[in-house]
């Protein structure tokens, strides 16, 4: 199984609620991406305008597959976009 937590801090407080419409988007189309274990986003409670998405694969071609899927080359860049300093990634396998 694969985890990966994307950390990243929204650039404009005026555009709080387009980059939370693309992280749902982005949820509910990767949930039914076959692999798919777990994929949702958090706001941060105690650091405003930090998000995190946090998602589980079965595995690392699952998640090829995922991260070549037209919904996420198409929400990706434009949630990267709505960030201060962009995505940042950590990894875990288990």
């Amino acid at each position: 199984m694969i985890r990966l937590n994307v950390f990243f801090e929204l650039k404009d407080a005026a555009k709080a609620e387009e980059l939370k419409a693309l992280c749902r988007e982005l949820v509910e189309k990767s949930l039914t991406d076959k692999g798919n274990v777990a994929y949702d986003y958090f706001a941060s409670g105690t650091r405003e305008g930090v998000m995190m998405i946090c998602e589980t694969w079965q595995d690392e071609d699952v998640l090829k597959t995922h991260m070549a899927a037209e919904h996420f080359t198409t929400l990706v860049p434009k949630i990267e976009a709505l960030t201060k300093d962009g995505l940042k990634l950590e990894k875990f396998t288990f």
